[in-house]
């Protein structure tokens, strides 16, 4: 029965909001975003290697040789990072204001709580059949056996068809969903008329390639040996043949222009959106390739601009030809005239290399790598994930502009006296563009019939659809499922807000903040199924000044929902100050009849031991101490605190289940606690069929960081294996 009333009294702190906050100093006013090329520091990553191809450590500023177009420049920052660590973000920050020299001589930062960032973005159209398989098997190794505890991915694709799940997230449940969206969109340019004309033909046709013009032109006077019997001055008949060809050319070459066009403008989206993501991303380019063709295109000027955009985004592309490994692009099945003369054969040995040009340029330009010609694309992406792993911040003041050109600097770093060493930087980099830098308006301000409540409604609901969150307003949220007493499958949406983040004014002889909250729920498919929206006035208690002791403000919302894959998203602005932040989380309620056992969502609590019952007692008195239990919204637990999970396990079977339990912790994907198996036991539970689970676990011995709580459960009459798990850290 004990485990009963723990259950009973774990639910309740689940269920209950409360909203009860204590003084807070007055917020700093929100900031505009400017940007001063002038007197900001610009930076660049910089990868060195040995000949081994391992990353080198320990070298110093003074090791470097840096030049921007030629001349020689002094380094005004420098330090080691580690890709997706805690502290990356701040050292960006440092490099882009750094006012003096930083020099360290340190080793490679341990890899513990790495949280990396990556996209993948597949050009499908772009893509035969046969090699999307090959990039789809890519992706599935990746997020099956590459992805690490704290990293975000994100998958995208040319055509969209990805739809609402090309979101960056850290949910395997939805990438995979994500990647089973993918389907064959074969490319297809050309016209009917024959012979057949390939879009590298057309190409060498517009360039006046004579080889290529006179085979089609001939073959069109074979098919019309009438036009060579009409009496014409200087080659009429010809003539006509030739302009026949060159339209021919032309219309292939607009056809996939327009194709090459919009692969590179949703590259050039994803790249642009990452500008609010702290740290460097590493974004992948999966295609089968295509042409830069200079004269019916701006394809080659897109091109610079992604690679300008990753540079002041810290994006670094790898490119990926799905094709692997390759020797020409005609194979039997491939539609190509008949040459006995040869004349064709004159282009053939430059086609596959110029339809990766402009692979080459996103991927050196950005710093990073191109994987060209080889079968073995998915360990061209573990070394990729490997070598950047680390890299050197280098920055540098930059020289006063004007400001109204946008011109290109060439960058190049050496290793002083080091020639064996492999230096990976980029390019070179753009006098910033100051259309590329998203401007905030000032809460509060507008023009003509728009009141204020409405410009604040509606940056709350930009917020909600922003591609990432926004974290000006620290607030974390927490989804959870179980099945009601009326057997109803239902959501709680737990929203945590950090009151020392809230600003409070004097109202007559209290003080008050006032929070907006919105949220809303969406399906897999993008299409909204609930939402909420309140305004909450919240009062701090008087006489407090501390603001680490302010509590923070948690809001609940229950909602019941369908079986089905299921985005919660959630925003905030504070009144007084006018910040906002947003979360977005996913869940996925199971259909429990397609299952032969199932586990709600952990419900997490922190027990807190002898906490003192009252003030004013005496201190260390067992008889004034208490134990106290606090639903974690943020999942934020002290060293000394005990974490405390409910889980429950539901069964189709009347019979009463023999459950086996196994728990773990995992920290940087490698395990720190795990149990044996132990019986869940049935005694005295009236519902076999939902079996309720919860233990403590001692969080003395483990240091601060990220983990990863795991709970298994085995049902050894069925022999099924369920599992949930939710992540957590230690402060």
């Amino acid at each position: 029965m004990a485990i009963t009333r723990l259950v009973v009294m774990l639910c309740s702190y689940a269920m209950v909001a409360h909203a009860v906050v204590s003084q807070t100093p007055q917020s700093p006013p929100e900031q505009v975003e400017t940007v001063r090329i002038n007197t900001q520091l610009v930076q660049t990553d910089v990868m060195v290697f040995d000949k081994q191809g391992k990353f080198v450590p320990g070298l110093r500023p003074q090791d470097f040789e840096l030049h921007i177009d030629g001349k020689p420049r002094r380094i005004s920052f420098f330090e080691l990072v580690s890709t997706g660590s805690a502290n990356e973000e701040s050292q960006l920050a440092a490099a882009r204001n750094s006012q003096s020299d930083k020099d360290i001589n340190a080793p490679v930062p341990a890899n513990l709580d790495r949280g990396r960032v990556i996209f993948f973005y597949v050009d499908d159209l772009h893509l035969s059949p046969n090699n999307l398989v090959s990039a789809r098997k890519v992706l599935l190794k990746y997020v099956d056996e590459d992805m690490r505890q704290n990293d975000e991915a994100g998958i995208a694709s040319t055509s969209g068809q990805i739809g609402f799940l090309q979101q960056l997230t850290d949910n395997k449940t939805v990438l995979h969903a994500a990647i089973e969206r993918l389907k064959a969109r074969p490319y297809s340019v050309g016209d009917p008329e024959r012979p057949a004309m390939t879009e590298y033909q057309a190409l060498a046709i517009e360039r006046n390639n004579r080889d290529v013009i006179d085979f089609f032109v001939d073959e069109i006077m074979k098919d019309l040996p009438s036009m060579s019997t009409i009496a014409a001055p200087g080659g009429l008949p010809r003539g006509r043949a030739e302009q026949h060809v060159r339209d021919r050319a032309h219309t292939i070459l607009q056809q996939a222009a327009t194709i090459a066009s919009q692969s590179l403008f949703g590259l050039d989206s994803l790249v642009r959106s990452t500008a609010g993501l702290p740290g460097r991303k590493l974004l992948f380019f999966l295609s089968d390739g295509f042409f830069l063709d200079d004269l019916n295109s701006i394809n080659r000027e897109q091109v610079r601009h992604v690679t300008s955009l990753a540079a002041h985004n810290s994006v670094v592309i790898y490119c990926i030809d799905t094709r692997g490994l390759v020797a020409t692009l005609t194979d039997a099945s491939t539609d190509t005239p008949s040459d006995p003369s040869g004349r064709l054969q004159s282009i053939a040995s430059r086609e596959l290399v110029e339809s990766q040009d402009a692979m080459n340029a996103l991927a050196n330009d950005t710093g990073g790598r191109a994987i060209f010609n080889t079968n073995a694309l998915d360990a061209g992406v573990n070394y990729a994930l490997n070598e950047t792993s680390n890299y050197y911040l280098l920055a540098w003041r930059p020289e006063s502009i004007d400001g109204k050109t946008e011109r290109f600097h060439h960058l190049e770093v050496n290793v002083v006296g080091r020639p064996d060493l492999t230096v990976r930087v980029r390019k070179g980099f753009f006098d910033f563009d100051r259309s590329t830098v998203p401007k905030r308006e000032k809460d509060g301000v507008g023009t003509g019939d728009d009141s204020i409540t409405n410009k604040d409604e509606a940056k709350l609901r930009a917020a909600l659809v922003a591609p990432f969150a926004d974290r000006r307003l620290p607030i974390s949220s927490s989804l959870t499922w179980t099945m009601t007493v009326d057997n109803k499958q239902t959501m709680n949406v737990a929203l945590q807000v950090s009151g020392s983040a809230i600003t409070f004014e004097d109202d007559k002889d209290k003080r008050t903040g006032v929070v907006q909250v919105v949220g809303s729920v969406y399906d897999d498919q993008g299409k909204a199924g609930g939402g909420f929206s309140e305004r909450l006035t919240v009062h701090a208690p008087t006489g407090e000044t501390n603001p680490t002791a302010t509590p923070d403000i948690v809001y609940n919302y229950p909602l019941t929902l369908p079986p089905g894959l299921y985005q919660v998203r959630v925003a905030v602005r504070d009144e007084k100050s006018g910040n906002i932040g947003s979360a977005r989380q996913w869940i996925e309620i199971p259909d429990l009849s397609t299952h032969k056992i199932v586990l709600s969502s952990l419900i997490v609590s922190e027990r807190m031991m002898g906490v003192p019952a009252k003030s004013g007692g005496p201190p260390n008195d067992p008889q004034n101490t208490q134990d106290r239990v606090a639903v974690r919204v943020d999942h934020r637990f002290k060293r000394n605190s005990f974490l405390r999970f409910l889980v429950f396990i539901y069964t189709q079977s009347n019979v009463p289940p023999d459950i086996a339990v196994q728990i773990q912790v995992v920290r940087s994907d490698q395990p720190v606690i795990t149990t044996s198996l132990r019986s869940v036991s049935t005694e005295g539970i009236p519902d076999v069929k939902k079996l309720p689970y919860a233990a403590d676990l001692s969080l003395k011995e483990l240091p601060p960081g990220r983990y990863l709580l795991k709970v298994t459960m085995m049902d050894r009459n069925s022999k099924s294996v369920a599992s949930e798990s939710t992540r957590f850290e230690i402060e």
